[in-house]
């Protein structure tokens, strides 16, 4: 079905033939067949995961296949029911978003300023505009000319599902991003982006006239290596994230930061606060008189 239905590519049914094949030793072993395993059954496996140390994501993929597998089952009429509609999946811990410190923002923006060319005063006008705005790659790529305006301290982006927003734009990014238009035209490289691609803040020779979201990435990887900051620790998304734990660090209400990030859910958001905590937890355990630190010469409590 999973072949001749969906089309599913050949890892793909590798990965459900694993998943099932694991789930029917264990049935052999509680002597009980897979195709006629009840819910309890089924707990009992998902308990089985996490006895052995499986991640709850892993844990969460192994039941979807089940899942799968039984409504197949059903549709087909092998069977009247459905045992894993009961079934709640084990839920993931929440990854917690990667940022970097303040002053690595700096470093990172005096490492652009070494660029050659046009290309240092374009990664300064990113991060710059990435790091005040928060805005999302595929959002500042896509940014009109006329954001530059300084009549228009605030510039309406579209974000996921074609939600409008008004986000601010500081002094400081509006001056980086003049500044990359600038050297842009003195190095001849905008007239040959075109006619169509001026429209853009950051224009390009790509097809939609505007730079993709992966020269984006590859031009701040280029400024962290001039920083000497690990490439792989700077991306749009990491400049966003720092853009927001450091707002809520510094005492902006999660409502703000909501509106100023785009999310329509105000518990996606919520995710930072855990941040904060974090950081919280680690100044108090760090300088409080009172806190519990290993401290090999302090007498035993």
């Amino acid at each position: 079905m999973l072949a001749a239905e969906r089309g599913a590519a050949r890892n793909t049914q590798a990965a459900y033939g694993a998943d099932l094949q694991d789930f029917f030793d264990f049935c052999d072993r509680q002597g009980t067949p897979p195709a006629g395993a009840g819910t309890e059954t089924l707990r009992a496996y998902l308990r089985r995961l996490s006895d052995l140390g499986l991640r709850p994501r892993t844990a969460a993929r192994r039941l979807s296949s089940l899942r799968q597998f039984f409504r197949f089952l059903a549709r087909e009429g092998v069977r009247a029911d459905d045992p894993t509609e009961l079934l709640e999946g084990p839920k993931p811990a929440p990854s917690l978003p990667k940022a970097i410190t303040e002053a690595e923002v700096e470093a990172l923006l005096a490492g652009a300023a070494t660029l050659p060319g046009h290309r240092g005063p374009q990664a300064a006008a990113a991060i710059e505009l990435l790091y005040c705005s928060g805005l999302r790659a595929s959002e500042l790529v896509v940014l009109p000319a006329s954001a530059l305006r300084p009549d228009a301290p605030l510039v309406a982006v579209r974000g996921k599902g074609g939600r409008e927003r008004l986000v601010p734009i500081s002094n400081r990014a509006r001056a980086a991003a003049i500044a990359a238009r600038e050297a842009l035209a003195e190095t001849g490289r905008a007239s040959a982006t075109g006619a169509r691609a001026q429209r853009w803040l950051f224009p390009s020779r790509a097809a939609n006239g505007h730079m993709t979201r992966q020269a984006l990435g590859l031009l701040l990887k280029d400024a962290a290596l001039a920083a000497g900051i690990d490439p792989e620790r700077v991306s749009p998304h990491v400049l966003r994230h720092s853009f927001a734990s450091h707002l809520l660090g510094r005492g902006a209400d999660l409502r703000s930061l909501q509106l100023l990030l785009g999310h329509a859910d105000i518990a996606t958001t919520q995710i930072y606060t855990k941040v904060l905590e974090e950081r919280l937890k680690a100044l108090v355990e760090a300088h409080h008189p009172l806190a519990e630190r290993e401290d090999p010469a302090a007498p035993d409590r």
